[in-house]
């Protein structure tokens, strides 16, 4: 039973290369996709309330989160009509999010991937705009919000040597 959130974890990565073999428009790419969505809210909170949060729990699952991303931006970026300033700003993000892990390897001589409240909050809004990104730019705006200032904390925390409790 202590492996069942560690499962869920390893079932989102398969369901994330799953989404590679689906056509964007398809009924079955968006019911993965919502199981991708649910089982990285369900794997944490079942971690949490059957008292088996691990380390390896939480790498997989920042394994599993950035596999999810990766699978899904050479099936999105394509057909998705973002304004260019927005594809700067997740530019400026993934370079907040590299400098960080750079510095963690730097500092600790590994990566460091710190489950904060606003990480979290930040997969949770991309989840829900992604869908809503084919006829509005804005819930991605506000998602990019939230992820800045979670990449920014991010750093703060892993500099400070904070990431631990997060």
């Amino acid at each position: 039973m202590t492996q069942l959130p560690n499962i869920i974890t390893l079932l989102r990565i398969a369901g994330s290369l799953g989404l590679l073999l689906c056509d964007v428009t398809s009924v079955v790419f968006w019911i993965i996709y919502a199981l991708c969505g649910i089982s990285d809210i369900a794997d944490g909170w079942l971690a949490r309330k059957l008292k088996c949060v691990t380390r390896t729990g939480a790498w997989l699952d920042s394994l599993a989160d950035i596999c999810f991303v990766a699978c899904l931006c050479p099936l999105l970026l394509p057909i998705l009509d973002l304004p260019q300033w927005l594809w700067l700003w997740a530019g400026a993000i993934v370079a907040i999010k590299i400098v960080n892990q750079l510095s963690a390897l730097v500092i600790y001589g590994r990566c460091c991937f710190p489950h904060t409240t606003a990480n979290k909050a930040t997969g949770f809004l991309l989840f829900i705009a992604v869908p809503t990104a084919f006829t509005s730019a804005i819930p991605i705006a506000i998602a990019a919000t939230v992820a800045t200032f979670a990449a920014i904390q991010e750093g703060h925390f892993i500099r400070r040597n904070e990431y631990e409790n997060k």
